[in-house]
């Protein structure tokens, strides 16, 4: 039998996985995956990023991330420019943000469905105890 912390974090692990499964399936609709969404979207918020400080923004390994920004660069959604030394600058382009933008309308499309059994009052109750869980704290929002 379980005890209740292995059922809670089995439970938060679930709820991940639904989450992410469901947006990556409603992203491919505009033409893009949910981690590669996912790194626009931490490249357009943070514009001096390294893509060591990128990989971590989007959990992927330093590695995973070079391959996945090489992709991007490809496929025309991103640039790169010298940082100064090894470190490089990456920015959307213009169908990169226009993909960025498309897919922020269907992330924010499928959140609201995914946490539609949860009212406003629960889901910013929700939004605290995960912050004190992960050590991030308003601020952060």
């Amino acid at each position: 039998m379980q005890t209740s912390l292995q059922r809670l974090g089995q439970s938060l692990k679930r709820a991940q996985w639904r989450d992410h499964r469901t947006m990556d399936t409603a992203l491919r609709s505009v033409g893009v995956s949910l981690v590669q969404w996912d790194v626009l979207r931490a490249i357009d918020s943070h514009p001096d990023a390294s893509g060591h400080e990128l990989a971590g923004m989007t959990f992927m390994s330093d590695q995973a991330f070079a391959t996945l920004s090489a992709r991007l660069l490809r496929a025309g959604l991103i640039e790169r420019s010298s940082g100064g030394g090894r470190r490089l600058h990456h920015a959307l382009t213009p169908e990169g943000r226009r993909l960025l933008a498309e897919g922020g309308r269907v992330v924010e499309e499928v959140l609201d469905e995914l946490f539609a059994p949860l009212d406003a009052a629960q889901r910013g109750q929700l939004q605290d105890l995960l912050d004190t869980l992960t050590g991030t704290g308003p601020s952060t929002r």
